[in-house]
This record gives structure tokens, sequence and C-alpha cells, in this order.
């Protein structure tokens, strides 16, 4: 199973002071999922088999719309590499 990276940044469309607490409605859902993750300024980025991160990118946007968003603005980036890549090799020598 080849490893791969997704990046998701969610915009809900909603009123500016509930977008944070929908935001990490989605976090929470990464965390519960098990799978490696960096959460940075702009997106979240995960490492995992692609099928399975791809889910993650569903469900996002079903919480969103779950908790009132009518319409989500994602960006998804997918580094797939067929040897495989982590976010250590990419970031680890920038990590403290």
């Amino acid at each position: 199973m080849t490893v791969c990276n997704v990046s998701l940044q969610v915009i809900p469309l909603v009123p500016e002071e509930e977008i944070y607490p929908i935001v990490d409605k989605v976090i929470d859902l990464i965390d519960a999922s098990g799978v490696k993750y960096t959460v940075g300024p702009t997106e979240t980025t995960m490492e995992g088999n692609l099928e399975e991160l791809l889910e993650l990118v569903k469900k996002a946007q079903e919480i969103c719309a779950e908790a009132g968003a009518e319409r989500i603005l994602s960006v998804v980036k997918i580094d797939y590499s067929t040897r495989g890549v982590t976010i250590n090799e990419k970031v680890g020598k920038y990590q403290n």
C-alpha cells in the first residue's frame, strides 16, 4: 500500500465566528481517523493510503454541511509517488 500526502483546506461559507469551530470539527475527524497529520495555518496535511485520505476529504465536506454551511470551498493537494512519500521526508528537518 503506497503512502501519500493529501493536504486539505476547508472554508465553510458561514458567518465568520462559526468558521473556526467548524474547522475544528474537521480536524477532530482527521485526528479520530488515526492517520498521521500536521495542522498548518491554512491547511492540514495528512499521510496515508490515498483512498482512505480521499474518504476523509469527503467526510470533511459532510461535517461542514451538517454544521450549517450551505456551501464549502475546499482546496485539496495530493502528493503521490509510486515509491511512497511521507510528511517527515519533506519537512522533518524543520521540526523542533
